[in-house]
């Protein structure tokens, strides 16, 4: 019993140092000797740095120039720097996540911009509604005009022969909308990061029944039929699905063997190879397995839930603050959030095969509990000490490495 029990132990160390050996790890001792200054912090060198910019961007050098600034420049520079310092300090002291191309320091400035944006989120929720569009004039100057409403449902016929421009005027309108792009490099993003067409075709369908839910808030979301079923599902949103996994096909069957930049023998090499830095290190394959069991379900569930409230809010916040679709803010928060996103769903879905790893050994410990080890004390201790195994093995595999 007891060699029983160690052999299980040993077996379920081996799996977890197998998982984290797979891993990308960086080590000084590892890098190209030409890129290896990059992976070395400058933390005293930077915060140096920093300063005499500050203090040279600030006017302190010269405050006669300073003296005929109005009070709204001030403010605003003093924000941005704020702002600035602050992502500095996540670029060299923000916890790293497990993407590590091109370079960690990048992700980590991905998360400071995310803290930033809750930021400026908790800022708004506390202004009434006139205020925050007036606060908004301070982002972009066209901001703060109210929107003319839109509806695309006005008039659902496809062949409408009195129109003057177009016998066809509705399809041609909706066909050359913005939206229509915005579908197809949106499905792609979601693609190449959830890797999971049954799980992009949900989220697909559950957007569109979003839209016949809060129709009768937001008017872009009254749609015809032949718009949300053929235009949006079957064409726009089917081709970046189908793109995107292409893509993680294409990246999937890729074989990943990297070469240091001074051992490239000529200069093309070596330009393959910086342009290199910019894709994955590896490709992992993300088993979201939903029907695994309840809790997983509800895990994937939750998964889907944030997803479409994302989304749901780029709507509202656009319909709320009176910010149109094509305006910069709009484009810099979904781009904002494709970043965010990619290290986000890469650790939760790498948190949840961690997870996976100690339930074998759950049901061992059950099934030992139920008497197979017999009812003597020595069965007794080596139940209790592979619960106890187990505990330590599911705290290892939720650490983030």
């Amino acid at each position: 019993m007891d060699v029983d029990s160690a052999r299980e132990r040993e077996r379920r160390d081996l799996i977890l140092q197998e998982k984290h050996n797979m891993r990308p790890q960086i080590g000084i001792e590892e890098l190209d000797p030409w890129t290896a200054w990059a992976y070395k912090p400058r933390t005293i060198t930077l915060l140096f740095i920093g300063a005499c910019l500050l203090v040279w961007v600030s006017g302190a050098l010269s405050p006669e120039s300073n003296a005929s600034t109005d009070s709204v420049t001030s403010v605003k520079r003093g924000v941005w720097a704020m702002i600035l310092v602050f992502l500095a300090y996540c670029l060299l002291q923000a916890p790293s996540t497990i993407l590590i191309r091109p370079h960690p320091s990048v992700w980590r400035l991905v998360h400071g911009l995310a803290v930033v944006y809750l930021v400026a989120l908790t800022f708004l929720l506390f202004q009434n509604r006139d205020d925050a569009r007036k606060f908004m004039r301070f982002l972009h100057p066209d901001l703060g005009v109210e929107l003319p409403e839109r509806s695309y449902g006005t008039d659902c016929r496809i062949y409408t022969p009195e129109n003057p421009k177009s016998r066809f005027n509705s399809v041609y309108e909706t066909l050359f909308d913005e939206f229509v792009l915005a579908h197809i490099f949106g499905w792609w993003g979601k693609a190449i990061m959830i890797r999971n067409q049954p799980l992009l075709w949900l989220l697909s369908i559950g957007f569109e029944v979003m839209e016949l839910t809060f129709r009768h808030m937001l008017p872009n979301f009254n749609e015809c039929w032949w718009d949300s079923i053929i235009l949006d599902i079957l064409i726009c949103n089917w081709f970046g699905i189908w793109a995107g996994m292409r893509t993680v096909r294409y990246f999937d069957a890729k074989t990943y063997e990297w070469v240091g930049l001074s051992r490239q023998p000529n200069i093309i090499g070596k330009v393959k190879r910086t342009l290199g830095q910019f894709t994955p290190a590896q490709w992992d394959k993300d088993e979201w397995h939903p029907l695994q069991g309840p809790w997983r379900f509800i895990q994937v569930l939750t998964l889907c839930v944030v997803f479409l409230t994302v989304e749901l809010n780029t709507f509202f916040l656009k319909f709320c603050l009176w910010i149109p679709p094509g305006n910069p803010v709009v484009i810099h928060r979904l781009i904002l959030w494709w970043l965010i996103a990619i290290p986000t769903i890469r650790e939760y879905n790498s948190y949840l095969q961690d997870r996976s790893i100690s339930q074998p050994y759950a049901s061992n410990m059950a099934d030992n509990l139920l008497g197979i080890h017999g009812d003597n004390a020595g069965g007794l201790l080596a139940v209790l000490d592979m619960a106890k195994s187990s505990r330590s093995a599911q705290k290892e595999a939720m650490i983030p490495i």
